[in-house]
């Protein structure tokens, strides 16, 4: 049987919401259009975002639809730093970390490059999690300098859950607006927008068992940014180009359903990812679970083998129809260490030899035994084949 061990990377549709997407899909007009079918299109979406408001802890007025997490991402870092330095040109410093996910490293090395901007990246301990201690003594120092701070909600790779109301705390002293990737977090740990102090958060539909091509960033009322598009200025003017309502309607129905069933999932997932874990380090040498006691989300498993390269068993575990990854999907075919592990302070070696398992309400126990009968010949087969 087929196993499916990837949920990070993308949860399969809920068939509620395939079902609702089917059904909106079918309604014609566009959203902007005056006429009577235009504006069945329109309510849809309205519709839709006041559901995903109350899902995210926002007012409706504050979600901007999107085509994905890394368009939200984008919009909000290069937004956000090109109003902040516009206004004022001092503010010239990103604060992120290097765990986080590409979609934010990417565009914040892009400003580096391309605009000038300096970035400082935040420290983490061998477990994962931020050093407070040195953003509060850096914003101390610099703070009137800097125009972002983005940090993500909870880590795509290895599940450390970020204190994102001490960080906002620390960032209104100087009046810095935050950002966070709540990409991997949404759906998994509670998230309340309003209550968080940020200024922007994104979020993605199929992370939340949604389609795949819908995200939204959700926008601080008091919040300004600059465009990345421009066009019929839908979308508060943020996010120009006709909306996605069959996507929208889909996105906010996944999301009202991952979050009345959090509890249940993560009462579920826990469970799993303790047998994983025992099951892991107690059948392979040199095994390490990533995150050590770090806060996390319940349904992530990320361990390092010591003596193996992560795409010698990913390639063994997928012969024995077992899916999992190494870390991103996006990052998936890139032959370089985990840069997450690596600002962890692993070596290549270790950066090297790591494997993603990640559940859901549908994995079943058996599921993960089945796993855990695989992986030690896996193991051993990839140390013997491909040794770090």
């Amino acid at each position: 049987m087929s196993i499916y061990l990837d949920y990070a990377a993308s949860e399969p549709i809920n068939p509620e919401v395939l079902a609702t997407y089917a059904e909106a899909m079918k309604t014609v007009g566009n959203p902007s259009a005056t006429h009577s079918f235009g504006q069945s299109s329109r309510m849809m979406l309205e519709d839709a975002r006041e559901q995903l408001a109350l899902a995210v802890g926002c007012d409706r007025s504050e979600v901007i639809f999107t085509a994905g997490g890394t368009e939200s991402d984008n919009l909000a870092i290069k937004g956000l730093f090109w109003q902040k330095r516009a206004e004022n040109a001092a503010r010239n410093v990103i604060v992120s970390a290097y765990v986080e996910h590409h979609a934010v490293i990417d565009p914040i090395e892009w400003l580096a490059a391309h605009e000038g901007a300096e970035v400082a990246w935040i420290p983490v301990s061998d477990e994962g999690v931020l050093d407070l201690l040195w953003l509060e003594n850096f914003l101390a120092a610099r703070g009137a300098e800097v125009a972002l701070i983005s940090v993500m909600w909870a880590n795509n790779e290895i599940g450390v859950i970020n204190d994102i109301n001490a960080v906002t705390a620390l960032a209104a002293k100087h009046d810095i607006a935050v950002h966070s990737d709540a990409i991997a977090g949404f759906g998994h740990v509670p998230i309340n927008f309003k209550a968080s102090g940020l200024s922007a958060m994104s979020i993605s539909a199929h992370k939340v068992a949604g389609p795949v091509g819908v995200g939204a960033l959700i926008l601080a009322r008091a919040a300004k940014l600059t465009p990345l598009t421009h066009g019929g200025g839908q979308e508060r003017s943020m996010r120009s180009g006709t909306m996605n309502a069959a996507g929208a309607k889909a996105f906010a129905h996944a999301a009202t359903l991952a979050v009345a069933n959090m509890q249940r999932h993560n009462a579920h997932t826990q469970a799993l990812v303790e047998k994983l874990r025992a099951g892991v380090e107690s059948a392979i040498a040199g095994a390490r679970f990533s995150r050590g006691s770090a806060v996390a989300m319940t349904h992530n498993a990320h361990f390092t083998f010591e003596g193996l390269k992560s795409d010698g068993l990913l390639f063994l575990l997928d012969q024995a129809e077992i899916a999992v990854s190494a870390g991103s999907a996006c990052q998936a075919g890139v032959d370089r260490p985990s840069h997450v592990l690596l600002a962890m302070g692993r070596t290549e070696d270790e950066a090297n030899s790591c494997l993603r398992v990640t559940v859901g309400l549908q994995t079943t126990e058996a599921e993960v035994e089945r796993f855990l009968e695989v992986l030690p010949a896996a193991v051993a087969t990839a140390r013997s084949a491909n040794p770090t």
